[in-house]
């Protein structure tokens, strides 16, 4: 199998969380990249669904962002939430 060298544009602080990260898994980027590419050649595309968000879960991350959501003292009074 013949190699090839290519470039790429990326953030500069999300490449070096990527590569921090990778380490700890024992995987160098160009790794990483080798093991995208093959999967979507198995898979004939994406290796994972690609969509737009649905617009609960756009809600969701919308609460989450101006913590506007429900919050609860305590597990129990969560779970005593989701019962009602």
């Amino acid at each position: 199998m013949s190699k090839v060298q290519t470039s790429l544009r990326l953030d500069a602080d999300k490449l070096t969380e990527a590569k921090e990260i990778l380490k700890t898994l024992g995987l160098t980027f160009t790794d990483a990249v080798n093991i995208f590419t093959s999967m979507v050649v198995a898979q004939k595309g994406l290796p994972f669904e690609v969509r737009l968000p649905s617009d609960e879960l756009r809600q969701s991350i919308s609460e989450l962002e101006t913590r506007d959501g429900k919050s609860f003292a305590s597990v129990e009074d969560l779970f005593a939430d989701l019962d009602r």
